[in-house]
């Protein structure tokens, strides 16, 4: 019997298949007519109101952010006149801001619910007016710095000083060249260790969307601002450009020749799983957001979804997977907050490129249900094939059967020219699934595994031990490097 027959038996013998819906639940907040909320940062502050910024330059502050009803919440406009914020967090009193020109910093000092002290930080960076030349910021590091990414004027490169760059903002206002070869940056977050990453997306140099870690002295793949290079204060923190690379080559290939590219290390499949990778998140809410602490989550605008991605270091280097996780959100998604308590609020624009969600703006909410879906949990790469562990233990029978599951492996074209077509396929060949005496784990043997592919697994037969089909079925894995046998 082949999978998708199997499948399709077992889910008919219950009376409705599993849906995202039933695992975790999207409340649309009730926007007020006054606040054209395309919600650019989300910021929870000490007091318990929702910072949410958008971009048409206004802060608007929610109270009762969690309330079950959205009725019961009370919306006012904080500030106005800013420039595109796309960056909020808060330290001492102030709300910090990254707007398209500078970091800046608001208060209200005398308590009648509006901004009326406005400082800038630091305005090291220059536009030019361009509707490209995005800055979305972060929030406070471990040091106290405010990673910035700043958007090329154009796809190509851009005259203006230190587009294409991330720069560290410190505590003091004072600017750090921090990383070069950014493109078109969707949003910027930590992981659970604290390091930083952010999403680029399709275009010159990135033949997809994807997911790039942020290291000082580093380049993370487009030229297009090498020219900073020769101010003093980036030749000061990040030495001599680095070789620019080599146009219609691989990601990896080039990764072995110049010593400061940091390759994606999630690469999005185009259109799979989405067309704009956006804004970041991190699960460290220790269990109130369900099963997957410490993994981070990473919005679409076009597709209006949110991603769940996996990383592990192999060698030294972050490398992962990405799997579908909620679809559904009411306009194209672009900013996430997770907060403590376990609720991922998701702001969302249509503007400038449309989306699936078909509102022109939305502001939700998405709590886990306390249902535990089941899904494949983490991805590992392994010398000579994968390990997948599940949210719940399996079938063995299904989930031991290599027929249960597809793989296939492919790349993008690394090039100066805008995105690439899916190449350089192959078909590696499932050897044997083995499921683990706790049957939460499986371990595949694979033979053909390709450094620098995406392997594409789907597991259309795979069943839990209560019969139900994953809620999702596709992992994509990034992989870049294939671990060394011990």
């Amino acid at each position: 019997m082949n999978t998708w027959i199997a499948t399709c038996l077992i889910v008919s013998s219950f009376a409705q298949a599993p849906v995202e819906n039933d695992y975790y639940k999207l409340t649309p907040l009730t926007i007020p007519d006054a606040a054209y909320l395309e919600a650019g940062a989300i910021d929870l502050l000490p007091d318990g109101k929702l910072a949410v910024s958008t971009r048409r330059g206004e802060i608007w502050l929610i109270e009762k952010p969690f309330a079950e009803n959205p009725a019961e919440m009370k919306w006012s406009r904080f500030a106005h006149g800013l420039h595109e914020v796309l960056g909020l967090t808060h330290r001492d009193g102030w709300l910090y801001l990254t707007q398209r020109g500078d970091v800046s910093r608001i208060k209200d000092s005398d308590g009648d619910g509006l901004a009326d002290q406005f400082e800038v930080v630091n305005d090291e960076w220059h536009i030019n007016g361009d509707y490209h030349e995005y800055a979305f910021g972060s929030k406070f590091d471990k040091d106290g710095n405010i990673w910035v990414v700043l958007c090329l004027t154009g796809s190509f490169g851009s005259e203006s000083k230190y587009r294409g760059w991330c720069l560290r903002i410190t505590p003091e206002g004072e600017c750090i060249p921090t990383t070069s070869g950014i493109r078109s940056p969707g949003g910027i977050g930590f992981n659970a260790a604290g390091e930083v990453f952010y999403t680029d997306n399709q275009g010159p140099w990135n033949g997809t969307c994807g997911l790039k870690q942020l290291i000082p002295g580093k380049f993370v793949g487009h030229p297009g601002g090498f020219k900073w290079y020769d101010l003093p204060a980036a030749k000061a923190a990040m030495g001599e450009k680095p070789q620019e690379p080599l146009s219609g080559s691989r990601y990896m290939t080039e990764a072995a020749k110049i010593p400061k590219y940091v390759p994606p290390v999630i690469l999005f499949p185009y259109k799979k799983m989405g067309q704009s990778a956006s804004g970041i998140a991190c699960d460290t809410t220790g269990g109130k957001f369900g099963p997957f602490e410490n993994q981070m989550f990473v919005g679409d605008q076009t597709n209006s979804t949110v991603m769940r991605c996996f990383l592990e270091d192999v060698d030294g280097f972050y490398q992962g997977v990405c799997f579908p996780f909620r679809e559904g959100f009411g306009s194209g998604t672009l900013a996430l907050e997770m907060t403590p308590s376990g609720s991922l609020f998701v702001g969302g624009t249509n503007r400038g490129w449309g989306s699936r969600g078909s509102k022109p703006y939305a502001l939700e909410r998405l709590d886990w249900t306390s249902k535990v879906p089941f899904e494949i949990h983490e991805m590992r790469a392994k010398p000579d094939g994968f390990e997948l562990t599940f949210t719940e233990s399996v079938d063995p029978a299904t989930a031991g059967n290599v027929e249960s599951y597809t793989l296939d492996a492919y790349t993008y074209i690394f090039q100066a020219s805008y995105g690439s077509p899916e190449v350089d396929f192959s078909k590696p060949k499932i050897q044997s699934a083995t499921v683990s005496e706790d049957g939460k784990s499986v371990r595949l043997i694979i033979d053909g595994l390709v450094a620098g592919h995406i392997h594409e697994l789907t597991a259309p037969g795979v069943t839990s031990k209560n019969g139900l089909p994953l809620l999702h079925k596709e992992a994509y894995y990034t992989l870049n490097r294939i671990p060394h046998a011990n």
